[in-house]
């Protein structure tokens, strides 16, 4: 559902006057609505804060936001379309790369060729999980450069998501959704969907096999737990993983379970998410963006009320960029991402 709101922008001309600044009364499209759960939510989100969209219904499924702080704009992909996006305040929409994620000559006969989840590495180079070419690969000097595309001398998938830990290592998941035929591609070459560990050496750990279809993952502040979304609808779960010292994996627990949600058709599955530093987990999922406190306690929903595939930080740290279905939204946070 869209509707709208009035927000007291101040401008330099057509002024009027609010508590003595200048200020004029701007309407703004809303989509969906902010359900609160629990009064911890208040910390995070302000009482009457909405989802305010900023690009409606431009997108074939929008996807993997991350904030460029240098350029002040958030780039996201649009996985159809093979490309990515580029949002600003001062400049709005427009196209930023493409091919983003498929970039052989033959047609692409699948549904995502482009894409996925995006992120930055130290050096300030463009990462990026592409489904067409099944690899994590780089953008240097206006190029793509490999950094993983085999496991064992099998090719991957299709990397889906992807986050650095603070000491360089990539974790990266692999589900099928990047195949022309998902799980069922005749060019599927691994039995099997996993989540994995990229280190500086260029050295590609297997890390657990055991989710049908891992998507979206982040860690704690603290680096001791990797959170990790499966994105099946007769498992609908976000996982807890310990990291152990040596960057690898111990047994995982359920962190929450939509499954019910997700059988009850609530738009959306587990997918995207990022975490505060206060420990909190904004996940997508069943309804939105579902908001967990460290403990695994619900304590509100962002009801976008439209499948939403993916969230990041930026601004200042407390604005939360969402990239809904076929369009982009915001909320702004009382907590700042981590």
């Amino acid at each position: 559902m869209i509707r709208r709101i009035l927000l007291a922008i101040p401008l330099v001309l057509g002024l009027s006057v609010v508590s003595g600044e200048a200020v004029m009364a701007k309407e703004v499209p809303v989509l969906g609505k902010v359900e609160r759960l629990d009064p911890a939510f208040d910390k995070l989100v302000e009482p009457g804060a909405a989802i305010e969209l900023l690009a409606e219904k431009k997108f074939e499924w929008s996807e993997g936001p991350i904030w460029d702080a240098p350029n002040r704009r958030v780039l996201f992909s649009d996985i159809p379309r093979n490309m990515i996006w580029e949002w600003s305040e001062s400049g709005g929409l427009n196209k930023f790369l493409q091919p983003s994620g498929y970039t052989g000559s033959e047609p692409f006969t699948g549904r995502e060729p482009g894409s996925n989840g995006l992120t930055f590495n130290k050096a300030g180079e463009l990462v990026m999980c592409q489904h067409g070419d099944r690899r994590i690969a780089k953008l240097s000097g206006g190029k793509f450069v490999t950094l993983a595309d085999k496991y064992q001398g099998k090719r991957l998938n299709s990397p889906n998501d992807l986050v650095f830990k603070s000491n360089g290592d990539l974790y990266f998941t692999d589900p099928p959704y990047g195949l022309p035929k998902q799980a069922d591609d005749p060019g599927k070459e691994l039995g099997f969907q996993g989540v994995y560990r990229l280190n500086a050496r260029g050295e590609l750990t297997l890390l657990t096999r055991e989710l049908s279809r891992p998507n979206g993952l982040a860690f704690s502040p603290d680096e001791q737990t990797l959170y990790v979304a499966n994105s099946d609808p007769t498992r609908a779960i976000v996982m807890a993983y310990p990291v152990k010292s040596d960057g690898t994996l111990g047994a995982g627990k359920v962190f929450f379970d939509a499954t019910k949600a997700a059988q009850e058709k609530k738009p959306g599955l587990p997918d995207g998410m990022k975490v505060s530093r206060d420990g909190t987990l904004w996940a997508t999922g069943p309804g939105g963006v579902l908001v967990y406190s460290p403990a695994g306690k619900h304590l509100g929903t962002l009801a976008t009320g439209v499948p939403t595939a993916n969230l990041a930080f930026g601004d200042d740290g407390s604005t939360l960029y969402i990239t809904a279905d076929k369009n982009l939204v915001r909320l702004r946070t009382k907590v700042k991402g981590w």
